[in-house]
């Protein structure tokens, strides 16, 4: 698949991995939270782009964005309400 960014906190992608795995089963996939990146492959199965294990360098813009787009955009929602929640909390 495609290269793996690194987080800004050293430390924090095993945070992340169980994040998008806990947000995708939220939103009815199967994701194992010891293999997150299953994530990117049912979206890509359940919108029909074809992704490939390994170099996906022949996807457009668009195909890409409508794989990693929903993954991102919920694990942020998903950020932002736990930060609400957070600051709700009194002290």
């Amino acid at each position: 698949m495609s290269r793996r960014r690194r987080p800004l906190v050293p430390g924090a992608r095993d945070g992340l991995d169980q994040l998008k795995a806990h947000v995708m089963n939220q939103n009815g996939f199967k994701i194992d939270s010891h293999h997150p990146e299953q994530a990117k492959v049912e979206m890509a199965n359940e919108i029909g782009v074809p992704l490939n294990k390994g170099d996906n360098g022949n996807l457009t813009s668009r195909e890409a964005g409508k794989v990693g787009g929903p993954i991102g955009g919920n694990m942020v929602s998903e950020l932002i309400k736990m930060a609400k929640n957070q600051l709700n909390r009194p002290e």
